[in-house]
């Protein structure tokens, strides 16, 4: 993307219109229409360029959100303008970018595949290579290999070196995905029903919406941590008990 960076503004990024869009997952002809609208705000204009921020593609967002909800046109148009009134859009844009922001902080990594087969040896197979695309754990685009997550590369050609076949990480792998999704819905239905109610945000105040916008940036680091405690202490559990079946002992009671 060739966006650039708007020299002081608050909204960030700018984008041209095809950026936008692309960014946003509409189409081009749709900006005009939700400006017609009243929907989008019109962009900002330097000569013959026209200039979107990220609050246009938080907005749009928003909007494509409403839609596959099921909300006409004609209501996401009376719910912002509502919310607009209320001095609660900007809560609401914040919300939106507060509760996407910063889930995953990784550091892809790239090669060829050729240094792909040299780096995992015999041990990966295409069949593998073809599995953990499907997983999302690599992008295979021509020649070029992407991880996504140079912590997940690295524990895995830890556990090859090891001795553990790829397929098997790729099982174990496919196990966690489904726990983490499983527990990443307990947490939002959690914060759903108990901060921002069962009314969702189209009826909350501008003093709500920053009521909501601050427990999130409160909790995100608590789901992690939970995972974390509780998955080191499974671990303890269950290692101490293999140790103790190796020895032939009984286990030592853990806290």
């Amino acid at each position: 993307m060739s966006s650039e960076r708007a020299g002081g503004g608050a909204g960030g990024a700018r984008y041209r219109r095809e950026e936008v869009a692309r960014a946003a997952g509409v189409k081009v002809r749709n900006l005009r229409y939700y400006q017609e609208r009243g929907l989008l705000p019109p962009p900002r204009r330097e000569g013959r360029i026209v200039w979107y921020s990220d609050d246009h593609l938080v907005r749009l967002r928003l909007i494509d959100d409403l839609l596959g909800r099921g909300y006409t046109v004609q209501g996401i148009a009376e719910l912002l303008a509502a919310w607009e009134q209320g001095g609660g859009i900007a809560q609401l844009l914040g919300l939106e970018r507060e509760m996407t922001r910063d889930w995953v902080q990784e550091v892809p990594v790239s090669m060829t595949l050729a240094e792909l087969r040299e780096l995992f040896g015999p041990a990966a197979t295409p069949q593998d290579t073809r599995r953990a695309a499907a997983l999302e754990y690599v992008r295979v685009e021509g020649d070029t290999v992407t991880f996504p997550s140079r912590r997940l590369l690295e524990a895995t050609v830890a556990l090859v070196r090891q001795g553990v076949p790829l397929s098997e990480i790729l099982d174990a792998g496919e196990f966690v995905q489904s726990q983490a999704a499983a527990l990443a819905d307990r947490f939002v239905a959690l914060f759903r029903r108990h901060v921002i109610g069962p009314e969702g945000l189209g009826r909350l105040s501008a003093a709500q919406l920053e009521h909501v916008t601050e427990a999130v940036a409160a909790l995100r680091p608590v789901a992690g941590e939970v995972v974390t405690t509780e998955f080191a202490r499974a671990m303890a559990r269950r290692v101490d008990a293999e140790v103790a079946s190796l020895l032939h002992t009984e286990p030592r009671t853990q806290q």
